[in-house]
This record gives C-alpha cells, structure tokens and sequence, in this order.
C-alpha cells in the first residue's frame, strides 16, 4: 500500500515516536509544520503561520493526504484551516471555536444541557464582579491553554488582584485567538467578548474526570474516561489515571452529556475530550471544559492499558477512515496513568536528574518513563504551559496490575528523582 504523507504542525519527537508505533502510522510518513517554540511564541501570528505552513505543503514533491494535530492552541484552529484549502478532512473551523471559546461554548451548552456551572463574562477594561456568579468563583481568560492564567477568587480583593494579572497575560494567546475570530462570521455576543475577556465560573466540587472520544460523520462515541487526581489541599493535578475508577453509572452519564454538547457545538471529523466534575456526595455531574482534539498527553496510557495510542483515531479520522481499532490489541498493564512531581514555590533550577538517574529508574521499574521539565539553570516562572499554583518538575508515565503498585513506583521516582534550587529546599515541592 502507498504510504501517505501527514502534516503535523508543532510535531515533535516523543508524538512522532507514538505516531510511528501506531497500526495506521505504519504506513505514513510525518511532516513538521512550523516547530512548537514558534507555535508556542509570545510573537505567534496566526496569518504568517498559515502562510508559511501553506508555502511548505505547496513546495512538498509528494501528496498530502492528512493534515493532523494533537497540541492545544493554536494547533487545533490550524488544522482546520489548513485542511480546509486543501478539501481534506477535518473539522470546521467555527465548530472548533465554538468549543474553545469558553463563553461561546458555556452559552451553547446551556441550550441543550443542564449539567454545567453557572458563569458570567467579564470585561477585563471595565472589570464589575458578577453578580452570579457568587463568591468563591474560577476567572480564566475566554482562551487560554493548560489552566493558564486561571485564578480562583473568594472575595472583591482577590478578583481584583486576578484582574491584574489577566491584564498583564491575557494577550499572549488572547491576541492571536483574536486573528482567529476575524476569519469567521461571530454572534454579536461573541464579537464583543472578542478573545481577551474573560469567564467567572462557580467554583465545583468533587473529583475530575474526563471522557475521550470521536465524531465521524455526525456520528458521536465516546470510546474512554479518565480520571484526573489533584494534589491534597491543591488544585493542581497529582495524576491522569485510565481506565477511570467512577460508577459505570456516572460514566454513561458524562457519555451522554458529552455527547448532546458535541452535537450543539457541530464538531465533526475530530477526536474531542469534555472535562468534567463529579460530586459524589450529591451525585452531580458538570462539564468544566470542551476540547476538540484528544489528549496527546494520554498517548502513552492508552498504550499501556489497550495496546495502541489514542493517536490510532486522529490518524484514521485525518485520513478519512472510520477511526476503530484493530481487533485482539491489548496493553500490557491494567491500569496506567500520567504523575507528576511538582515545586508549589518558584525558583532557579540549580539541579535536574541526568540520563543515567533516570535510565536506572526505567529499567529497574517495568512500564516506567520519565520527562523531566525545567532544565538546569532554569527558573520555573518563565516555563510554558504551568498552572498558576504549581510548576512541573516531572511527567511520569507509570503501568501498573492496579493503583496500589502504580503508586510504589511514583513514591520510588519521588524519592530518588533529586532536584535543586538556589531559593529553596531540595524537597521542598
């Protein structure tokens, strides 16, 4: 069979290595479409980016056959575009912003389902705080990526100090979303929220869990859950577990939700995830977010526990295949997840494991593997992608037979893993 040809903007090495391992990815060859440092440069511009990427498939001697991409902003808006000028599958692009525009994905989701916070849109040049919602709430930017820049608020003081900050950083993405929005036909809600405002969101309860799944030609499956386990005391993630632990329940009815929300919001052609809250106490499900791609970050779970990366459908859809997976696949492990080690203090990185400390630890503990973040001489403020209350120090991919031994090995990488920082404790994470 003929190989195909698939551009992939911001493709980097560990992707690509999945990509290669995939049943599909087999038979392709990958093409990088601009590096994720531009993608991810305070100086990102949209129009130059579609341009460029446009001249590098125009001067490719092959066929494209796939356009793909499994990063956050502003990878999923440039695949649509840039499939969309060459009659290629994927989703439409109003059909993505309409999902990560969080007020324009909060007012579409009201109209067909009951299950999300409520929330109100806030001016950051004429900041009031809502009325609704009520103290404590989340403020978060209409589009950011990776929690950033998400403060939660208990009273007027703390809004306005978040109000401060949002000012300072709401245009690192705000602006090119902005370039964005001027391509498609808005809502005049939407045109005047523009893409730096931001959304208060009642603050939820309970646990986090999200579910993976797929539409391919109007058709919707949800073909995962997750769970997302926080820090104690903090609202930053200790672990992404698969498969979840919830009620079988719980999760059919996040299945449905998802499902009815995917349907308003008109995504076809794509992978998505929908973020939810649980509460057990009065068994209440909310969607917390909707994203129009899968989670790259989960790649290596799924591997782990199915025996093929959720990568398999991105590929399938791109290409116009109906995204199943091979029948008699299986994973090695029961049960896999992704950990990390974090600092909840900032500071220089004086010290960072080296190759051989880690390679010791991959071969010692089966189904183990380690990216450490910061690198040495690095202050963890000026990282990408971190929360506003923890920086990453260590993404760990752990199998297990179940959770107790996922979390032997965790506790073992914790304690052998050693950092330093020139303001601040070895330990003090």
């Amino acid at each position: 069979m003929e190989r195909k040809n698939v551009f992939v903007p911001g493709l980097d090495d560990r992707n690509r290595e999945i990509l290669e391992r995939t049943p599909t990815g087999r038979g392709c060859d990958f093409h990088p479409l601009s590096t994720l440092d531009d993608l991810r440069s305070p100086d990102l511009d949209i129009d130059e980016t579609v341009a460029e990427a446009e001249r590098a498939m125009d001067g490719f001697g092959g066929t494209v056959d796939a356009v793909a991409g499994y990063w956050d902003f502003p990878v999923t808006l440039l695949v649509p575009i840039l499939a969309a000028s060459r009659g290629l599958p994927s989703p439409t692009l109003e059909s993505v912003v309409r999902c990560e525009h969080k007020y324009w994905s909060r007012l579409l989701q009201s109209e067909v389902v009951d299950e999300y916070p409520a929330f109100a849109v806030v001016d950051l040049n004429d900041p009031v705080p809502p009325a609704e919602p009520g103290y404590p709430f989340w403020l978060k930017p209409v589009k950011s990526a990776s929690s950033e820049l998400a403060f939660r608020v208990e009273d007027e003081a703390g809004f306005h100090a978040a109000i401060a900050e949002l000012r300072e950083g709401v245009g690192r993405i705000g602006r090119p979303f902005g370039q964005i929005l001027d391509r498609i036909d808005l809502p005049p809600e939407i045109a005047e929220a523009g893409g730096t405002s931001c959304l208060a969101e009642a603050a939820l309860r309970g646990v986090q869990a999200a579910v993976e799944g797929y539409v391919h030609q109007g058709e919707c499956v949800v073909y995962a859950t997750l769970d997302s386990v926080d820090f104690p005391g903090s609202p930053a993630f200790l672990r992404h577990q698969y498969p979840s632990s919830l009620p079988e329940g719980v999760r059919s009815r996040m299945a449905s939700v998802a499902s009815r929300v995917i349907g308003k919001l008109g995504l076809d052609d794509s992978t998505f995830s929908v973020e939810f809250f649980y509460d057990p106490v009065g068994d209440d499900v909310r969607v917390l977010e909707v994203n129009p791609r899968h989670s790259q970050a989960h790649a290596s779970l799924f591997e782990l526990v199915d025996g093929v990366a959720n990568h398999e459908r991105m590929l399938r859809l791109a290409l116009g295949r109906e995204p199943v997976l091979p029948e008699g696949i299986r994973g090695e492990y029961a049960v896999a997840a992704e950990w990390y080690l974090r600092r909840f203090s900032d500071g220089v990185a004086t010290r960072v494991p080296g190759p051989e400390e880690i390679g010791r630890l991959e071969k010692e503990l089966s189904g183990v593997d380690i990216h450490i973040v910061p690198q040495e001489g690095r202050r963890l403020s000026e990282l990408q992608a971190q929360d506003s209350y923890s920086f990453e120090l260590a993404k760990i991919v752990i199998g297990g037979a179940d959770e107790t031994e996922m979390r032997a090995k965790y506790e073992r990488c914790a304690e052998e893993l050693v950092f330093g920082f020139e303001d601040g404790a070895d330990d003090d994470r």
